[in-house]
């Protein structure tokens, strides 16, 4: 009984003591390293297709677009933002993240989103330059929650999707949606 409490009490100052060194000075912001994305799994998708509808072409072309993109690392709590287009594939350390598409809801909708379709790879330990596929699909910045990367190291997160819109809405069509949406919930008269 006795030998639990020393031990008890030896780990409460262990975890005081970190706990404490832990509250002092920030630590120092950690410097990029340059990585080059192997051969193996360099990006030879097709350049996205181009759209010519009117819809389309409402906001920012996909080509002008750029996301930023949050990159957590939870073994050392280090958090880095990507600023990519769509297309572009960046390596830091162990990971790979490509971009594919960005979006953000035009203002005059509701409601407002932001998301990207993400590809995520990591190394895997069989080789070097060998890497796997973790995730590959839409992520939202207002509801995480919907399609999550799942892995024990990595967490990648949307966090802007810089693009801009025509001033004053989508054209007669979004000032009469208003209307539109008042007259469907409008109950239709039975005859």
């Amino acid at each position: 009984m006795g030998g639990s409490r020393v031990l008890h009490s030896a780990l409460l100052a262990l975890t005081m003591g970190l706990g404490l060194t832990a509250c002092g000075e920030d630590p120092p912001e950690p410097a990029a390293v340059r990585t080059e994305i192997p051969e193996s799994v360099a990006d030879t998708a097709p350049p996205p297709p181009q759209v010519a509808s009117d819809a389309a072409q409402i906001g920012t072309p996909l080509a002008e677009r750029v996301a930023t993109i949050g990159l957590l690392n939870k073994r050392n709590n280090v958090s880095q933002e990507l600023e990519m287009a769509p297309g572009d594939s960046r390596r830091v350390g162990d990971v790979i993240v490509r971009l594919r598409s960005c979006e953000k809801t035009a203002p005059w909708e509701l409601p407002q989103e932001t998301g990207a379709f993400v590809q995520v790879l990591v190394a895997d330990r069989s080789g070097e330059n060998q890497f796997r596929r973790i995730f590959s699909g839409w992520l939202f910045k207002n509801s995480p929650s919907l399609n999550v990367v799942e892995h024990p190291v990595y967490d990648v997160f949307v966090k802007d999707c810089a693009m801009s819109f025509p001033e004053g809405g989508g054209g007669s069509d979004a000032a009469d949606a208003p209307d539109a949406l008042e007259e469907a919930a409008e109950p239709a008269p039975t005859a």
